[in-house]
């Protein structure tokens, strides 16, 4: 799993947080996969002393699945292999870059001869 990691942050822009709205690259050993999810929803885990996150995601495949996975912070932001069920996992947030606006040029202002019409009623 570490040399799978290794080579992913090789080739991937990750963030090092995760939120609403972020797509993640899951990864496991068995079942073997390597997938993209979007972040649903993250709230937090109050049944539990310590700080874990209740993860809602949906796993872009065809057909789409809605996933909930029970994180601690440094699971859910890549800093740390865990594993469920006896099963290495691994989740992290893909930094997705916006494309710049292109601004569109202003029309130069029209150059006045000096003289101004005001109209009087």
């Amino acid at each position: 799993m570490e040399e799978l990691i290794k080579e992913l942050k090789s080739v991937i822009p990750f963030k090092d947080t995760t939120e609403c709205g972020d797509v993640l690259i899951l990864a496991a050993k068995n079942p073997q996969m390597l997938v993209y999810a979007y972040v649903t929803g993250i709230e937090r885990d109050t049944s539990r002393k310590d700080e874990w996150w209740h993860v809602d995601m949906q796993i872009l495949s065809i057909p789409p699945q809605q996933i909930t996975w029970t994180l601690r912070t440094p699971q859910m932001t890549g800093m740390e292999i865990f594993t469920m069920g006896g099963e290495e996992r691994f989740v992290k947030a893909v930094l997705l870059e916006k494309k710049e606006e292109k601004k569109v040029p202003e029309k130069p202002a029209k150059k006045s001869s000096g003289a101004t019409i005001v109209r009087i009623k």
